[in-house]
């Protein structure tokens, strides 16, 4: 296990807004770190179970979980193993880790990530359907159990009908994710999932009212947001996005900053919770220019979350700042579970997840990793 090196004598403690209590909305948060949304694909038959459960309890630490995506659809699954929130089961399945984390003192909101055309048949139930806002078909392969590496298929356009079903399912799992014991919803709008997927005019050609301009474009994302919020309360959703991003072929286009000028301004319209900006350039994505994340800053006035490549420090300026009011860390607390005490006590951080493992079906490089032990420091020795 590789471990960073300290900045700091362990003697020394600074103190940081970043770890500091703070509100988002109505809710209150231990501290400001954010444990951002990451797929580990262990629900086997997509129903969550008691081993998820107890991988997000041991994260509790974070002031804010964000699940893995979970579908609001069979149309959804397109990943092997991920989870769903759309039939009682599941419902059921999560509360298993609602009650776990709510157990240690935490919060946990539920991500809503429909797949789209990211997806493959061999993962899904036989009664499912790949759609997406057009008929075209993303570049790249993704894994099934059944056949391993698949190419991506051609998804089939989704109509009026469709549209509007898709909808419907996205306020149906967040009545859900209420009903399981979650504090309240992200939707996935980032990542070149169905949300995405109408953003872009590469994945969207469309000529009726989701289809061409910006403002239509940003339609369906605009009527999701809007039913979902109907339906569990504004003040219980959240929005992850992520311009600039390129994953699952979402190429970048002309006029990108215009589309997140007018998406922020109708989000901040309809007056959520907050935004999840991510920054995927430190996985090689083009790096989000900082004009974008200003405009979104200044556009939406209620809390704004960073996510993408962060460091203590780096969260800490950006907080400290008032850039934003939350920082998330993804992989950090894969083989850190216990992230926020080793900030917090200036601890070593393992820098060494087994990325064979992100992806598998068992306990192993999902809920063995061990928290930190001052019996560790003969290893740096």
């Amino acid at each position: 296990m590789k471990i960073a090196p300290n900045k700091m004598k362990h003697n020394i403690m600074k103190v940081y807004k970043l770890l500091s209590p703070a509100k988002l909305g109505k809710i209150e948060l231990d501290n400001r770190v954010v444990m951002a949304p990451m797929t580990r694909s262990r629900a086997l038959q997509n129903i969550p179970n008691a081993l998820m459960a107890h991988y997000y309890a041991q994260r509790a630490g974070a002031g804010l979980i964000i699940t893995e995506g979970t579908s609001p659809s069979p149309n959804g699954l397109g990943y092997a193993r991920i989870p769903g929130i759309f039939n009682e089961e599941q419902t059921e399945g999560w509360k298993l880790t609602t009650q776990a984390v709510h157990d240690k003192g935490g919060k946990i909101f539920v991500q809503l990530m429909h797949t789209g055309r990211v997806s493959h048949m061999l993962n899904m139930p036989e009664e499912a359907k790949i759609m997406a806002p057009s008929a075209v078909q993303a570049k790249g392969q993704m894994w099934t159990d059944a056949k391993q590496m698949q190419d991506f298929p051609v998804p089939v356009a989704m109509t009026q009908e469709e549209i509007q079903t898709t909808k419907q399912e996205y306020v149906d799992a967040a009545k859900n994710a209420i009903a399981a014991g979650f504090d309240g919803v992200e939707l996935h709008g980032a990542n070149g999932y169905l949300m995405e997927q109408f953003l872009s005019p590469a994945s969207n050609k469309r000529t009726d009212e989701y289809g061409g301009t910006v403002e239509n474009r940003c339609r369906f994302i605009i009527e999701v947001v809007a039913a979902a919020s109907d339906a569990i309360g504004k003040d219980r959703i959240g929005i992850r996005l992520s311009p600039f991003g390129v994953a699952n072929d979402m190429p970048n286009y002309p006029g990108i900053s215009e589309v997140y000028d007018h998406l922020s301004n109708e989000l901040n319209r309809l007056g959520i919770l907050y935004i999840h900006l991510a920054d995927h350039s430190a996985m090689g994505a083009p790096v989000v220019p900082l004009s974008i994340k200003l405009q979104v800053r200044n556009n939406f006035k209620n809390s704004l979350i960073l996510s993408g490549g962060y460091d203590l420090e780096h969260a800490e300026n950006d907080v400290h700042s008032n850039f934003a009011e939350l920082v998330a860390f993804g992989r950090p607390f894969i083989d850190n579970p216990d992230l926020v005490e080793r900030f917090r006590h200036n601890w070593p951080i393992s820098t060494e997840p087994d990325a064979s493992l992100f992806y598998s079906a068992g306990e192993k490089g999902y809920s063995d990793y061990p928290v930190y032990s001052m019996s560790d420091e003969h290893e740096l020795a």
